[in-house]
């Protein structure tokens, strides 16, 4: 475990939530522009979810790879090389001039992302003691309500004044921006490297071995079932609001600013909550209370903006609030000896849930033009609801490492004559 001072303690959390703030805006801001995406690219719902599924599945597939090599290195440096060809995907995407290229640099950015997002974990894994992982993952996830206040309004207004690509150009600005910071605030995160490698031959069968131990099986799939539930629900509510509520694009930006906001509030709370009363117990009743607001918006009444606009907080904060003691839960979960592999791996499973849900999502959604009202999605949010309460129950079967059975330890009996001499 790494001893670091308060302040570089901070520093270091709020470096590695900007960094989830450029990951998560990255792949939330498509949200709120499928409006525009769609008309731009003359696509239907279903290959709007595949483009936001594209990322998904890629930063699946990469993440899942990562388990292979993510110990070998130090994570700063590996952190710092992930990050550039993460700009660069963003570059991509900017400049992409058709759908099938638009398709192309999401996967780019999926593949990066996915990697960006295992580093992100292990490092606090590493770093924080777990007794305050939870309040430390609660700052981190904070990200997502940054991302909310700032990031996708302001990506949503410059594509209404400028066009889809312009938020994409922002997130090179700011990528570049925190490299540059990364740089400068991380320190060498190297001690798991003191701990004698696996060999290559042995990388790919120790990675699904993961897959074959049923703690950490309870634990992948814990993950895929919230992150399909919600990603059946959060891509679409942006192109239903506007095709079916008549809420303007550049409305949506007000949306997501309020709700972010109630979230930044709130985050390092319930980080803090489930610290203190269990994060198993935590999450369950966060899953709970979210079920009532998630069929509300997937059966949504005509109703107006400024009542949507009041609804808006309460849902974003019960839906981010399922995360956090998920994810702080899930960082006791491995041995120190296989964190960075099984946190990778477990990244890799929420990428696919994401991917996996916005398609399926899609196929459920139906359309009889790109910019024509969308239907099917109170079916979505019923089989959203059907599978968090399934994680509901689930969750009682995850299992920490510190719930695993240790070894008795070996009592030696005293020979005779040394108990005679008083050895004993």
């Amino acid at each position: 475990m790494y001893s670091l001072s308060a302040p570089r303690e901070r520093r270091l959390l709020w470096l590695l939530m900007l960094t989830q703030f450029t990951l998560i805006m990255d792949f939330m801001v498509m949200m709120p522009l499928g409006p525009q995406i769609m008309q731009a690219f003359h696509i239907t719902p279903a290959a709007f979810a595949a483009a936001v599924s594209a990322y998904s599945w890629c930063a699946g597939l990469s993440g899942l790879l990562a388990a292979t090599y993510i110990d070998r290195f130090d994570r700063r440096k590996l952190m710092l090389v992930v990050y550039a060809l993460f700009a660069l995907s963003n570059l991509a995407c900017a400049m992409a001039d058709s759908y099938a290229l638009l398709l192309a640099s999401r996967a780019l950015a999926g593949i990066s992302g996915g990697v960006l997002g295992s580093i992100v974990m292990a490092i606090i894994a590493d770093v924080i003691p777990g007794p305050r992982r939870g309040a430390a993952t609660g700052t981190v996830m904070m990200a997502f309500s940054l991302a909310s206040v700032l990031g996708v309004p302001a990506g949503v207004l410059l594509g209404a004044h400028y066009s889809w690509a312009a938020p994409f150009w922002l997130l090179v600005g700011l990528s570049v921006v925190i490299w540059f910071a990364g740089s400068r605030v991380l320190p060498p995160l190297d001690q798991h490297l003191a701990r004698q490698a696996v060999p290559w031959k042995q990388a790919f069968p120790n990675l699904f071995g993961l897959f074959t131990q049923a703690r950490y099986l309870n634990a992948f799939v814990l993950t895929l079932l919230l992150m399909v539930a919600s990603m059946l629900v959060i891509p679409f509510m942006s192109p239903v609001l506007v095709a079916n509520h008549g809420i303007a694009p550049d409305q949506l930006s007000w949306l997501y600013m309020v709700g972010g906001t109630a979230t930044f509030f709130t985050s390092r709370a319930i980080g803090k909550l489930a610290d203190r009363h269990g994060k198993h117990r935590v999450f369950r009743v966060a899953v709970l209370l979210s079920l009532a607001p998630m069929l509300f918006v997937t059966h949504l009444p005509h109703i107006g903006f400024i009542a949507m606009l009041a609804f808006f907080p309460f849902f974003m904060v019960l839906m981010s609030g399922r995360m956090i003691p998920m994810q702080a839960l899930l960082t006791t979960v491995p041995a120190p000896a296989e964190r960075g592999a099984f946190l990778s791996a477990n990244s890799a499973v929420q990428a696919l849930g994401t991917g996996c849900g916005a398609y399926l999502g899609g196929l459920m959604l139906s359309s009889p033009t790109p910019a024509g009202p969308i239907g099917g999605y109170g079916t979505a949010g019923w089989v959203a609801v059907a599978l968090s309460l399934l994680a509901v129950w689930w969750v009682g079967r995850v299992s920490t490492d510190g719930d695993r059975p240790q070894a008795p330890a070996i009592v030696v009996e005293p020979e005779p004559d040394a108990l005679a001499r008083g050895e004993g």
